[in-house]
């Protein structure tokens, strides 16, 4: 079985971020209304990475990660935080939200750290 664009994307994701020292804590940690495609920490810095991989060249591709799209994200990290905190021991850690975006099979990962912020 093949797997999708999607997840061979997340899975060259979490590569890159495991080469840059990062300990990937969930893939695809899903909530009613919500999803976050990778959930990573390094040190004292908790990240929440949407991963965008499309087959088709675009200028536009940071666009798929609209206004909506970052609530819910935001809302399932909140979730996160409330929830997991104790299990991964990330009292004292700092988050941000990142954006990863694949723009093609064999594009280069552009990534985009502080992508967006919560209203908090």
């Amino acid at each position: 079985m093949t797997q999708s664009l999607g997840a061979l994307g997340e899975d060259r994701v979490a590569q890159h971020l495991q080469s840059q020292g990062f300990l990937i804590v969930a893939r695809n940690f899903r909530l009613r209304g919500g999803e976050i495609d990778i959930i990573a920490t390094k040190s004292k810095l908790l990240i929440f990475v949407e991963v965008k991989a499309r087959s088709l060249k675009t200028d536009n591709l940071s666009e798929v990660v609209t206004y909506s799209k970052q609530l819910k994200i935001i809302h399932t990290a909140q979730y996160f935080l409330a929830h997991s905190t104790k299990k991964y021991s990330l009292s004292d850690c700092i988050y941000r939200f990142d954006v990863a975006l694949i723009n093609g099979n064999d594009a280069p990962i552009t990534y985009i750290p502080n992508a967006f912020t919560s209203a908090d």
